[in-house]
């Protein structure tokens, strides 16, 4: 195991600091933030993460043979790797290919292994450096960060927002879904639409800020690779392994929040007896069970929990979580390659929804619906799921997110667009748009 050393601060303004990681981190090539925003759930370990100075690093862009090359980089460098996985490795995964436009154009993998590590809980930040790093160059680094302004005035331009998919193509799309459901080809399909903007100019750190203020939630995260941009308010935990427990937690079923304590409590109700958006939960709850069944210890796999709805700032979510115990010695790469993508961002049978969502959406997903996160140096993980998120690529002025939702038998199209639209508007505040 690579060796490093530990410097422990007591913050007065954790949230301050978080602030000025982000404004500093931009400097260099590969920088990321994975924040809980103060959102804390049963499997929280820390308030949150950030990682930069890659002192090694794997970037792909061909997902043949990704994950093997994922884990031989994990092994080598035996330490703190920070990346992420985008949709397209299902790809690696099973026979399927992605053809559709992509105008973001991320690498199709990215890890890289820190030379510096902030792990905050509470007040206490935890500073982990390389054993070869001098300790003068991480006080420096450490005085850097808490002398960085965060409030930058950037020149941003107007945007225009496009969807790429006619509200019409949409309802004939998920209309044409539904037909594949009644054939008996699957039984529910996550389809998506990218909202873009074309010659964008934005300040990615202030969009952060900004987007996670109207959220706050738990898997949050900020990612900079070069001139390409994360901006992620995800509120769903695709896989975490602790210690030979491993946790999956789906989200499927959406509502708004309410104007008054009542009409939430209604709001909460209503979604917790309804059918349709249990049946989708359900569905691909038992889609995660067969996931984590294959590299799992036989008769562990259990629903912790099903179909419980929290509340986040905009909108009640209903979550199920999924838990399993696995064999000391299971590659922590087998356990999430089994279960990629994640079934609640493809739909059931999953091979099948993954043909059909090529064929109905417009575009190529990338890092949408694929995950960012970390393994820890004892092979410990925690991915979440990329949505409610922007995508920008900033050598291209090319700015687009995406949204969708779980197409069943009883989906009605214009209530499924509705959806859409409901879990586009944080992106669509944040954004200065015509």
């Amino acid at each position: 195991m690579t060796e490093r050393k530990k410097i422990e601060m007591c913050l007065k303004d954790a949230q301050h600091v978080k602030k000025q990681l982000l404004r500093w981190g931009q400097q260099f090539d590969a920088f990321v933030l994975l924040d809980s925003s103060n959102y804390r759930e049963k499997y929280s370990k820390y308030d949150f993460v950030c990682a930069t100075l890659p002192v090694s690093e794997i970037k792909l862009y061909d997902e043949k043979g990704a994950f093997n090359e994922l884990e031989n980089f994990r092994i080598k460098a035996n330490d703190w790797i920070f990346g992420y996985l985008t949709y397209d490795l299902k790809n690696d995964v099973e026979k399927l290919k992605s053809s559709n436009y992509d105008g973001i154009k991320f690498p199709v993998l990215h890890f890289f292994q820190p030379e510096v590590v902030f792990l905050l809980n509470g007040n206490k930040l935890e500073v982990f450096y390389l054993e070869s790093t001098n300790e003068s160059k991480i006080n420096e680094i450490l005085e850097e960060v808490l002398n960085t302004e965060i409030d930058v005035e950037v020149e941003e331009s107007r945007l225009r927002i496009h969807n790429r998919i006619p509200k019409e193509t949409y309802v004939r799309n998920v209309n044409s879904l539904k037909k594949h459901i009644r054939r008996g080809d699957i039984y529910e399909a996550n389809f998506c639409q990218e909202f873009f903007s074309e010659n964008a100019v934005i300040d990615p750190v202030s969009k952060y800020f900004m987007l996670n203020k109207i959220s706050t939630p738990p898997f949050a995260s900020f990612y900079k690779l070069d001139n390409h941009f994360l901006i992620s308010a995800s509120p769903e935990r695709f896989v975490q392994k602790t210690g030979t427990k491993i946790i999956s937690q789906p989200i499927k079923g959406t509502a708004k929040r309410g104007l008054t304590s009542e009409e939430d409590f209604k709001i909460i109700s209503d979604l917790e007896k309804d059918i349709k958006e249990r049946a989708e939960n359900v569905m691909i709850v038992d889609l995660v069970r067969n996931d984590l069944s294959k590299t799992a210890i036989e008769g562990s796999v259990e629903v912790e929990e099903l179909c419980k709805v929290y509340s986040f700032q905009q909108v009640h979510q209903m979550i199920s979580t999924v838990t399993s115990t696995v064999d000391k010695n299971t590659s922590p790469v087998e356990i999430i390659r089994s279960a990629f993508p994640m079934g609640s961002m493809t739909g059931a049978p999953k091979i099948r929804a993954m043909q059909l969502i090529e064929t109905y959406e417009s575009t190529k997903r990338g890092l949408y619906s694929g995950s960012v996160g970390y393994f820890s140096p004892s092979g410990d993980f925690d991915f979440n799921v990329i949505i409610r998120s922007i995508l920008y690529n900033a050598d291209k002025h090319y700015l687009s997110f995406t949204v969708g939702g779980a197409i069943t038998s009883k989906s009605d199209p214009e209530k499924e667009f509705e959806e859409t639209m409901l879990k586009a508007d944080a992106m669509f505040k944040i954004l200065k748009h015509d």
